[in-house]
Order: C-alpha cells, then sequence, then structure tokens
C-alpha cells in the first residue's frame, strides 16, 4: 500500500499519511494493520514516526478533506491513541492531499477546509508560501457557530485544584483543539526560562504525574497521549514562555493545537495563562519554546464566561514533503474490495 511523509517544522515527529478508505475503521483492525506498517517502517530505519494521519476527500460539502489521527504510543508492541487530533499532521495531510490531486496545487492565498474527525474540529490551512517541497501555512481552527469561553473549560472553573501523586497543584484545563492543562512554572519551582528550558528529568516527571492525574479525572487511560500538559511563564506583556510534554518526551516546541489552546486560553479571565500574560489582551500572543517563537491570535467577543471565541489562528507553520514509501505489510489488511481491485 502507497503512503506518503511529510514534517511539520517544530514537530516530535514525522506524519505517516495512509489513504483512511483502503484501511479497516474499527479501532482494533486499524491497531493491527498500524502495528505491522510500524514494524515494516522500522525495518527501513523509520521508527522514529509517531504520528499517523488517515486521510479521505471529504464527504461534507464544505470541507475539502476529512483526517482522522492516530498518536502512536511507543512500546512492543505500540499502542495507539485515537482520541485527539495533531496541528502538525493537519498540515501535513494537505501537502499529502495536493500531490494525490485530491486538491488544487498549492499556492499563497490558496485555503483547504479539513473537517478532524476525532474531535469535529473546522480547520482552514492557508497557504503562505510553496517552493518546491515546502510549503508554509497559517492554521485557522474555527468555531461556528461561536463559542462561549466557558465551554472551552472542561472542568467548568478556570483554575482547578488538582490532586496528583506529589500533592495538589493549581491548573487550568482548557479544551480547544485538544485538551490541555496549563500549570504556572512557580507553582512547579520554576521562575526564569532557563530554568524551564533546561534539562530537568525531575520537573519532566511531576508534569506527566500531573497528566496523569487529570486523564484519570476525564475517565480517559493514564498512560494515553491526552490531555495533554503544559507548564507557563510570564514573558513580558502578551508574551508567555512554554514547555510541554510529549510522547514519549519533551516537545522540542509547543503542538499546534497547544499554540491554538494557548492563544484561547490568554482570553479567558481567570485562567492562568490569562494571569501570566497580563490583562492587555488586544494583539497576538507570542510564545517561546526552547525551539523558537510563534505566535496564536484568537478572535474573541471579550474575556469572560459568556464571552464567545469564533476562531484561532497560528501563522508560519512550515511543512516539508519527505517522500512515499509502499508498505507490504498492510496488503493484508486492506479491506477486500480494494484488494479485488488490485488484482485486476
Amino acid at each position: 500500500m502507497l503512503a506518503h511523509i511529510a514534517h511539520a517544522q517544530g514537530a516530535p515527529s514525522s506524519t505517516l499519511v495512509l489513504t483512511a478508505e483502503r484501511l479497516p475503521e474499527n479501532e482494533n483492525d486499524l491497531g493491527r494493520a498500524l502495528t505491522d506498517a510500524l514494524r515494516w517502517l522500522g525495518e527501513q530505519g523509520l521508527e522514529g514516526i509517531t504520528k499517523i494521519a488517515l486521510i479521505g476527500q471529504a464527504e461534507h460539502p464544505l470541507f475539502d478533506l476529512d483526517y482522522r489521527f492516530v498518536q502512536v504510543l511507543p512500546g512492543d508492541p505500540p499502542r495507539f491513541d485515537f482520541r485527539g487530533s495533531c496541528g502538525h499532521s493537519v498540515l501535513s495531510s494537505v501537502v499529502v492531499a495536493s500531490r494525490l490531486g485530491w486538491i488544487g496545487k498549492l499556492a499563497p492565498e490558496h485555503r483547504v477546509r479539513v473537517r478532524v474527525l476525532n474531535t469535529d474540529d473546522h480547520v482552514v490551512c492557508e497557504v503562505d508560501e510553496c517552493v518546491r517541497d515546502k510549503t508554509t501555512f497559517t492554521a485557522h481552527f474555527l468555531n461556528h457557530p461561536s463559542v462561549a469561553l466557558e465551554e472551552l473549560l472542561p472542568f467548568g472553573e478556570t483554575t482547578t485544584d488538582l490532586p496528583y501523586s506529589g500533592g495538589t497543584i493549581r491548573v487550568s484545563a482548557v479544551s480547544v483543539g485538544n485538551p490541555y492543562l496549563f500549570v504556572s512554572g512557580h507553582d512547579l519551582g520554576v521562575d526564569t526560562k532557563d530554568e524551564l528550558f533546561a534539562d530537568n528529568p525531575e520537573l519532566f516527571d511531576t508534569m506527566t504525574a500531573i497528566r496523569r492525574s487529570a486523564a484519570a479525572q476525564y475517565g480517559w487511560p493514564v498512560d494515553g497521549a491526552f490531555p495533554k500538559v503544559a507548564a507557563v511563564i510570564p514573558d513580558g506583556e502578551d508574551k508567555l514562555a512554554v514547555r510541554a510534554v510529549s510522547v514519549p518526551s519533551w516537545h522540542p516546541t509547543l503542538a499546534l493545537t497547544g499554540a491554538v489552546c494557548l492563544g484561547a486560553a490568554r482570553q479567558i479571565r481567570g485562567t492562568i495563562p490569562y494571569q501570566l500574560a497580563g490583562e492587555h489582551c488586544e494583539g497576538p500572543l507570542e510564545i517561546r519554546t526552547k525551539g523558537g517563537v510563534t505566535t496564536s491570535a484568537a478572535a474573541v467577543s471579550g474575556h469572560d464566561r459568556d464571552s464567545r471565541l469564533s476562531w484561532v489562528s497560528v501563522p508560519h507553520k512550515a511543512v516539508a514533503f519527505t517522500g512515499e514509501v509502499t508498505i507490504d505489510s498492510l496488503r493484508p489488511h486492506v479491506r477486500k474490495e480494494d484488494t479485488c481491485l488490485l488484482s485486476t
């Protein structure tokens, strides 16, 4: 089965992009197929891929592309988390869909509308630049109709005292793009960017324990990938420094959905990001990570619980097409009607 690989700048892994209609839909059968695919990739020296995108031409007339995300959880055998999304993989999927001829050739100002099946998010991927195998996008996460800010708070409050194995810690749980826990670095004993970005296994273990506790609150497996967790400290007015936990280590930057969620959280009065970035919220939020700086701009009607969010935009996200591979180990898992077509 033909597969494609693309890499978004700042992502912890390249994305393996597969055609959804060729593979099983249910999670058990799909998991077996993906396990065989990962084993084959490992034999080819591509064992570092932890993100998989299943794409199809959109069935809904308002969209161009249907997208389903699968997070690989390393192990032997690997496990898979189907709950959340990955913005970097959305952009990688758009690049591949263009190469497949499902959408037009990518060019500046071209907008591709993606429906995220895992989370029912609507993402518009606007092309800023396209040079050879590299495409740069602005990603717009849309809410149509707009959504009340209080609906973005899974625990019902802007801050929650969350018990975890190390005690209790104050968190802001916000869900936009993906569910995130935002924790003040000050509450973790981290006050400077140097401390935040240092090689600190103890900080990583603490944040992982916080994430596991929140997963239990959601009723999700504690050893899955969601919710995500990020520590934030102030970096100036409308600026935050951030470090997030990924799978299975620190995120090199911040997930695209993390930038989206943080941009929205910063607009909700009372959340930890709102308190740390300052109450002046007119411009985009500048987000500093260990790997660079990005921005996130949220369109809101105000900052109270009944105010509404229309969209969040994150610019300058670059994707490079890596290549295509034929994964022979997927052939036994291809749907029967497709197997018949392949044999004619």
